[in-house]
């Protein structure tokens, strides 16, 4: 019996963050956070540079002083995405920030000097148009919360967020993003699902790690993927102490992984044993580097043995399964050409080159929307022998 896999996003409003809009049926957007003093023009500008390089499509930086603040106005005219703020303990850091052409600006309403100055940044903001993010924190929950609830619990993080949207409501002002952080993965799954059940503001996910690869990645993809496979997040961010550019390709792996944003071929091999009887290491190598500017959403299988390689390989859009020195390639579940070991890199690569030239021609090969290609649609559809078979959603 065919299984199918019903996808249901959490229904959220839609806010616009300068030429992005968070929310919606929208991409899952990638944004990370720079490390430099935001006074030090060129070194933040330096960052900011790489970060685009890599593919961030927001980026935060923080505005604890009054130079910070100053320089914001030429950051943003420097810079190519969106410009957040983030804003900790001086409301009047928010409304400095708020003089600026910034897209965004982020606030934790748990350390911002109570509710009279939530409101002089709520009423700035809505005047200027420019939206927030309430990013309620377990570490920094209102005294009176953690009194009530005994400790910081999904519970008060959700009645803190609920509590500062009402308020914000009240002051007729809707452009708000929300994020429920801790560093404790649970704490932080349970909070993002008793939200979704409460509120239709998008959400910034993330976990509080902070920490070092690749324990820290690794503890972000078990906490994020629980909330994302719940349909849940609008905007994603890993926190890593390490190069941006590793936070940056471990948020998009882990979109990637959970099949909420598909930008690339996503290549599956064996883990190799004393079955193997191809150069697999030599293979995905080359198939790596070949592939590896291509936005082709095509899951590919290298399997390097006759126990489970055929069924695997019928299992992806395009796979090979080896046996000494040769294999066969499927396409779509269906054998379609024999191969020796040295053809198999180029006889991959063509069929990667065949199946985008299909699905252009069907229009289904797009980039920047989830979209379930029909051609993993149609294998899911026809799932053989019973196998679990999950589309590729595109974007």
């Amino acid at each position: 019996m065919a299984y199918k896999h019903h996808f249901q996003r959490h229904k959220t409003r839609e806010v616009p963050v300068g030429d992005k809009v968070v929310g919606g049926d929208n991409p899952i957007w990638v944004q990370s956070m720079t490390t430099t003093d935001t006074f030090d023009l060129e070194a933040t500008l330096a960052e900011i540079a790489r970060m685009e390089e890599a593919g961030c499509e927001i980026i935060r930086v923080t505005v604890p002083k009054a130079k910070d603040a100053a320089v914001l106005s030429e950051i943003k005219k420097r810079m190519h995405v969106p410009l957040i703020c983030d804003i900790h303990f001086d409301y009047k850091m928010a409304l400095a920030a708020l003089d600026h052409p910034v897209d965004k600006i982020r606030i934790n309403p748990g350390n911002i000097g109570g509710y009279d100055r939530y409101r002089q940044v709520i009423r700035k903001a809505r005047d200027k148009g420019i939206p927030m993010r309430i990013g309620v924190n377990a570490g920094s929950l209102e005294r009176e919360l953690v009194e009530k609830h005994g400790f910081p619990c999904p519970p008060a993080m959700v009645e803190s967020a609920l509590r500062y949207l009402e308020i914000a409501e009240s002051e007729g002002y809707r452009d708000i993003i929300v994020s429920l952080k801790s560093s404790d993965i649970i704490t932080a799954i349970e909070a993002y699902r008793l939200y979704a059940k409460q509120a239709d503001y998008p959400t910034h996910i993330g976990i509080t790690e902070a920490g070092q690869p690749p324990y820290a990645i690794t503890k972000s993809a078990a906490g994020l993927a629980p909330i994302l496979l719940d349909g849940i997040g609008d905007t994603i961010r890993v926190s890593l102490l390490a190069p941006k550019e590793v936070e940056i390709q471990a948020a998009f792996d882990i979109l990637q992984a959970t099949q909420r944003r598909v930008r690339k071929p996503e290549l599956i091999a064996c883990p190799t044993c004393g079955r193997l009887e191809i150069d697999l290491v030599k293979i995905m190598d080359e198939l790596t580097s070949r592939l590896g500017k291509r936005k082709t959403a095509v899951k590919i299988s290298v399997l390097g043995c006759i126990v489970n390689g055929p069924g695997e390989a019928r299992e992806a859009d395009l796979g090979i399964a080896a046996g000494k020195g040769k294999g066969v390639i499927f396409k779509r579940g269906e054998i379609i050409r024999n191969v020796l070991e040295h053809e198999m890199v180029d006889a991959l690569v063509e069929e990667v080159d065949a199946w985008e030239k299909e699905e252009a021609a069907k229009g289904t090969l797009k980039v920047g929307t989830p979209t379930i290609s029909q051609g993993r649609k149609a294998a899911a559809e026809e799932a053989e022998d019973g196998r679990l078979r999950l589309p590729v959603l595109q974007g």
